[in-house]
């Protein structure tokens, strides 16, 4: 629940500001939805009397953690076909579900049960790429959350729009119908080169300037992807999207496995931005990302957990843990990935990757008081040497104890505040029995 103004007095405070500053015994002063002081306890005791406060002794107080890259509303195709190659994966089983269950209704309930998963794992705002975004919109407002809303488009027809004009012409009412909402932003999100071609591409770079915004993609997702794309255009797909002036400071490219150090560097000069998926990445087999090497050119590398149908979680601190573990064995180096780079990522780097670094993803005053706090007063998390390495290598998503989005308290001790646990379960577990009931019928018909 929303109070006025309040304090919060956790344990430590860690800001993930610009010096990475964890503070011990300090209060993080809330007034509505921003943060306007964080100073020593009893300091803010003096000079706030008779503010509210909410004491959380042996917590850690943390920026909300920002999902950079998910498809919300695939949470309920979570488990429909695993253990498979991204293009088997997608053309002979996600697609064809897709075609004949995604309707509104499914994009309201599905991205409502991952929004509220998300919240219970620490998620204060997520950045979606999927069919309906005007449901993923409405479902993020109406639950409370930060969003940036994907204006999807592709080729070919779908039940969201008939063609590449049709998605672009939905995408910009969208994000004109959105402005007033200040909790979610809006990126245009062309799928990847090889679903939306040179011509649409071209009036995405147009669109883009026109409305100045970012533009969501996947790009260089496996080895594979990029053969079949020089096979058929003679070029590689980031050549492409250079070629039509999409590789610029407004990219936020999605997985990156496939890249040569002369697009590191490329990417690094633009100040694109790399949204990294470790764990969809290890499941579809789909190739491991230089993180490091991008990180050390400069390139704002960001987390995302991609969706529940290829993770098969939206678990941001165990994504963490995997980014470490991986840019860890990929370079060889134990060094390489230190946890304040990851709690970065998660975090700020997401905010700086959607646009919003000035309004959320660090504690300082001013910004936006999208919070949350773990809970290290537990046997497995015994004892807190450094509390920025316990949360990425000791500490998992049940840890999380509370979240407030704006101020406003979504999750106290663990529970919701404004969800209705029972009625997500049934809605995702009438989508399951619908859907299974339907591939149990197509696969009787086939045989």
């Amino acid at each position: 629940m929303k109070t006025q103004q309040f304090a919060i007095c956790p344990r430590w405070v860690i800001c993930v500001d610009a010096d990475n500053r964890v503070l011990e015994h300090h209060a993080v002063i809330v007034d509505q939805d921003k943060i306007t002081a964080i100073a020593p306890w009893p300091e803010a005791q003096d000079r706030y009397p008779g503010i509210a406060v909410i004491e959380l002794p042996g917590q850690a107080l943390m920026p909300g953690l920002v999902n950079a890259h998910t498809h919300h509303a695939m949470n309920l195709l979570r488990g429909y076909a695993d253990d498979l190659p991204l293009m088997t994966w997608l053309s002979e089983h996600i697609w064809p579900a897709e075609g004949q269950h995604v309707d509104r209704q499914f994009v309201e309930d599905g991205t409502r049960l991952a929004i509220a998963e998300s919240v219970r794992g620490g998620v204060t705002c997520f950045n979606d790429m999927y069919f309906f975004p005007d449901a993923v919109a409405e479902a993020a407002i109406s639950m409370g959350v930060r969003a940036s809303v994907g204006l999807i488009a592709l080729d070919f027809p779908t039940i969201w729009a008939q063609d590449a004009d049709d998605y672009l012409q939905k995408g910009q009412r969208l994000h004109q119908d959105l402005q007033h909402q200040s909790m979610i932003t809006t990126m245009i999100a062309p799928h990847a080169p090889y679903t939306v071609s040179a011509g649409p591409l071209k009036k995405i770079a147009a669109m883009r300037d026109s409305l100045g915004i970012g533009v969501h993609i996947h790009v260089h997702e496996t080895a594979f992807e990029v053969q079949q794309f020089m096979q058929q255009h003679g070029t590689r797909p980031l050549a492409r999207l250079t070629e039509l002036g999409l590789v610029d400071k407004h990219l936020a490219a999605v997985h990156m496995t496939q890249l040569t150090d002369a697009e590191i560097d490329q990417l690094a000069d633009a100040g694109s931005h790399v949204l990294h998926c470790p764990e969809s990445n290890l499941k579809l087999a789909s190739g491991i990302a230089p993180v490091a090497k991008m990180l050390k050119a400069g390139i704002n590398v960001a987390i995302g957990t991609d969706g529940a149908a290829s993770n098969n979680d939206l678990d941001m601190i165990g994504e963490m843990r995997t980014a470490a573990f991986i840019g860890k064995n990929e370079t060889q180096d134990a060094a390489a990935l230190p946890a304040w780079q990851l709690l970065r990522m998660a975090t700020v780097n997401g905010a700086d990757a959607l646009g919003i670094a000035d309004q959320t993803g660090s504690i300082e005053a001013g910004k936006q008081a999208d919070l949350i706090t773990i809970d290290f007063n537990r046997l497995e998390l015994q004892p807190v040497y450094n509390p920025v390495s316990h949360i990425v290598y000791s500490a998992n998503r049940y840890d999380v104890s509370n979240v407030w989005v704006a101020g406003t308290r979504l999750l106290d001790n663990g529970s919701f505040t404004r969800y209705n646990e029972s009625e997500l379960i049934d809605s995702a577990r009438q989508w399951g029995s619908r859907i299974e009931a339907s591939k149990a019928h197509d696969a009787g018909a086939v045989e």
